[in-house]
């Protein structure tokens, strides 16, 4: 073997099942999620719930198998899971007490009928579409149990812009934030269960562990992606102006 040669790297497996966590409350969305959880409530003007968006997405990155953990009004995702004409096979288990977001990730994945395998997750408010099998293959390239996808949304509220002096130089509206966020989805190696919390929240446990053993990898969304988390009614009016427009665009 010559200096310019070098073994093939073995190729990133398939990654084919999922976890959807979909057990919130939602309090900040009412009146939306009076009578349906959170995953169901729809992006006026898309013509879809939030977890009918989310299935769909996951089917054409070629996941095949979703398993949903459900909790405030199951039962309602449950008969719509049931009428839908689903692109995948879906699977639900249900939280009978709250077992925050690392507990019932451990708690869904324990559902998943690969459990030798890897795994995508994603909260269930989120709305967003890109390359799954990209952010699979980092992974895997990176020796990760667990990479995490960073979005850098928009600030809020308009940003003001001064010189040194102290003179307002300039406004600048809505900015994007200067700082990476975790965007709520996730690929996991198939031994990353096995760390979570049985109740609590990884992001406090599991996670540092992980970043001090150098692990947990960060996929920055590629540019130009869209992304949000639909968390309150605000959200939903911002989608649908935002969804509206690139339509139009």
């Amino acid at each position: 073997m010559t200096g310019s040669q070098h073994p093939l790297a073995p190729t990133a497996p398939d990654v084919t099942q999922a976890v959807i966590l979909a057990g919130g409350q939602g309090s900040r969305l009412r009146p939306y999620t009076d009578d349906r959880p959170k995953p169901l409530v729809e992006i006026p003007g898309t013509g879809t719930p939030i977890v009918g968006h989310q299935l769909a997405w996951l089917a054409a990155e070629g996941v095949t198998d979703v398993v949903i953990s459900c909790g405030h009004l199951a039962e309602v995702l449950q008969q719509w899971l049931a009428r839908a004409d689903l692109p995948l096979r879906v699977s639900t288990v249900v939280e009978t007490e709250p077992l925050g977001r690392g507990g019932g990730l451990r708690f869904a994945a324990a559902a998943l009928p690969r459990q030798d395998e890897p795994w995508y997750a994603t909260n269930g408010d989120i709305w967003t579409r890109f390359s799954l099998r990209e952010m699979a293959a980092f992974h895997h390239e990176r020796g990760a149990l667990a990479t995490l996808a960073l979005a850098r949304p928009r600030i809020p509220w308009g940003a003001v812009e001064t010189d040194q002096f102290g003179n307002v130089v300039d406004f600048i509206e809505a900015p994007p934030s200067p700082f990476l966020i975790n965007a709520g989805l996730y690929v996991f190696g198939p031994e990353f269960r096995q760390l979570l919390p049985e109740v609590g929240d990884h992001e406090r446990t599991t996670f540092p562990q992980l970043a001090r053993a150098r692990r947990l990898a960060g996929y920055q969304l590629p540019q130009g992606v869209y992304w949000r988390a639909i968390d309150t009614a605000k959200d939903l009016t911002e989608a649908a102006k935002e969804l509206a427009a690139a339509t139009a665009g």
